[in-house]
């Protein structure tokens, strides 16, 4: 899924908890890591995240259905993208943009994930 869907999709969530609903929807639709990916285990999040590279594609996997969304949405946002354009981008702003509810455990999560990603 494309982030700009991925945006559009929590632009409709009414409150906190229909925001939430929607990312466990979005992490469901992570598809399976190829056998060939190059996998990292992140630590620092809440639960048990993997991000996984094969070129310019990431894929993820995660043990809680929040934490995956997440994973997920982080993905969209880098998938595709060269590490070089990656350390360009502002992904902080990008997913607090969302307004995204996560709470502070795993908002260190995604703070790790983002360090990963600023530093392929």
């Amino acid at each position: 899924m494309k982030f700009e869907e991925i945006k559009k999709m929590l632009e409709l969530a009414d409150d906190a908890v229909m925001k939430l609903e929607v990312v466990m929807d979005i992490g469901r639709q992570l598809p399976p890591v190829p056998a060939d990916a190059v996998c990292t285990e992140i630590t620092g999040c809440s639960s048990f995240v993997q991000i996984c590279r094969r070129g310019n594609n990431f894929y993820g996997t995660a043990d809680s259905a929040i934490v995956r969304g997440i994973v997920a949405i982080m993905i969209s946002i880098v998938d595709g993208h060269t590490p070089d354009e990656i350390r360009q981008m502002d992904l902080e702003k990008m997913f607090s943009d969302l307004k995204i509810q996560v709470g502070a455990a795993r908002l260190n999560g995604v703070n790790s994930m983002i360090r990963f990603f600023k530093n392929l």
